[in-house]
Formats: C-alpha cells, sequence, structure tokens
C-alpha cells in the first residue's frame, strides 16, 4: 500500500507551509470530493500525466491544473515536450513509476526525470487542495507554491 511519506518529505525539504487532511478515499476523485465536501471546484488543482515520444525517447510530464479545467494535451502539451502526439500515461505505469496511487498523484515528490507543467491559474488559488500521494487524503498548499516547485514550468493557458 502507498503512503505519503515521499510527498511529505519533499514539502518538508522545501520547507514550504503545508497541511494533509484526511477524507474517505471514495469519494477522493475531484467532482466527489467536491460535492461531498462541499468545495467549490476552483479551489482543487488536478495532476494528470502524459507522455509522448520523439525519435525513439520518452518524454514524461506531470501537469497540473484547476480542477475546473482540463489540461491541453492535444495542444499546448504537446508543443512543450516537442512531440507529435501527446497521451495520458497509463494508470497502471502512472502509479508504479510514480510511486503514488491512481487518483492522489500530485506533482510533490514526482520522479526527477519528469517535467512538471503548471498552469499559472493554479498560482492564485489562495489554498490549492490537490492530491497527497494516496486516496485517503488532500494537501493543502499555497497555489503560488505549485509554480516553485522543483523542475516547475508555469504555462498560460495550460487548463482549458
Amino acid at each position: 500500500m502507498s503512503d505519503d511519506a515521499q510527498v511529505r518529505r519533499a514539502l518538508d525539504g522545501l520547507g514550504v507551509p503545508y497541511e494533509i487532511v484526511e477524507i474517505d478515499p471514495a469519494f477522493a476523485d475531484t467532482a466527489a470530493m467536491s460535492e461531498r465536501y462541499d468545495v467549490p471546484m476552483a479551489a482543487g488543482a488536478n495532476c494528470v500525466v502524459v507522455m509522448g515520444k520523439r525519435e525513439g525517447e520518452e518524454r514524461l510530464a506531470a501537469c497540473v491544473v484547476r480542477a475546473d479545467t482540463r489540461a491541453d494535451v492535444n495542444n499546448l502539451v504537446k508543443r512543450t515536450l516537442d512531440v507529435r502526439k501527446a497521451s495520458f500515461l497509463s494508470v497502471d505505469r502512472a502509479v508504479e513509476e510514480s510511486g503514488m496511487e491512481y487518483g492522489g498523484i500530485t506533482p510533490v515528490g514526482l520522479p526527477p526525470a519528469w517535467r512538471v507543467l503548471v498552469d499559472e491559474a493554479c498560482l492564485d488559488i489562495p489554498a490549492a487542495i490537490i492530491g497527497s500521494g494516496v486516496r485517503r487524503s488532500k494537501l493543502l498548499v499555497p497555489g503560488r507554491l505549485l509554480g516553485e516547485l522543483p523542475r516547475a514550468e508555469v504555462l498560460s493557458g495550460l487548463g482549458r
């Protein structure tokens, strides 16, 4: 079973304020969590993992967008990764390579080879609610922190 220790270590290493809030794992998906806990979608941020290939080289990225938007995978992500086609990484690979649970993957504590693309709209969320690495909790961090994560690349229009 996964735990949130790698996420806590990464956050503690950054020395930033955060809070981990326990939730019912049955409500880990963004829309369900938002409804169940009466949290506006605009307060949440989702992290999706995408990949593309160029000249046989795989290029992976975690994309962080506001929960009330979707990542522009077919245009901006594709151009940013410089690949012909970008698609979501399979659930099995995303879970195995991130060391996190599906539905709890967060941009904090990801493998060093992964790029972290953050929609600039996320920076304006006062207390962003994102995955904590596991389905049974959520991480609350200042939205601006998402743009300050190691390897973070802030992009305008990533979330549509």
